[in-house]
């Protein structure tokens, strides 16, 4: 077996962590854009309630509006620490890629390299292969044009 065919299961093996581990980058990018987007919601949301005017407030109310918002601005920090991990593990994933992909590129040249040097290999037995037929010509030549000189 030629040595660049020895590679075709590591290229594949290569390819397919490769693919794996982009659609774990794509199924992390699109958690971190819901997370992102939650985030958004709940500031917006945040915003809205605590700029909303309500008439005659009795101090139970404003209690418990102050409560309310409270537990927003808690779920706000929250969801930000939230965003921020997904953007790590988001991050963490792109490096995977970028290894991935590096290993498989490595090996790609690994094999390239071998299969250049095989078909060196093979153009120089070609071309002994030519000169040796070729020799042989000349001697069969020789040798007809001798026995065709000699005296019967």
């Amino acid at each position: 077996m030629m040595q660049s065919r020895r590679f075709d299961p590591l290229l594949r093996r290569a390819q397919d962590h490769e693919d794996a581990v982009a659609r774990e980058l794509a199924e992390r990018q699109r958690a971190h854009e819901m997370q992102e987007s939650r985030l958004a919601e709940l500031r917006r949301y945040a915003e809205e309630y605590a700029s909303s005017q309500m008439a005659a407030i009795s101090p139970a109310q404003l209690a418990n509006r102050r409560a309310f918002l409270d537990r927003l601005e808690s779920a706000v920090e929250q969801q930000s620490r939230t965003v921020d991990s997904s953007r790590e593990r988001l991050e963490a994933e792109r490096t995977r890629l970028l290894l991935a992909s590096r290993d498989k590129q490595v090996l790609e040249q690994l094999a390239a390299s071998y299969r250049a040097q095989e078909r060196k290999v093979d153009e120089r037995r070609s071309q002994r292969e030519m000169d040796d037929l070729g020799a042989r010509r000349v001697r069969a030549a020789q040798q007809a044009g001798e026995t065709e000189g000699e005296p019967r």
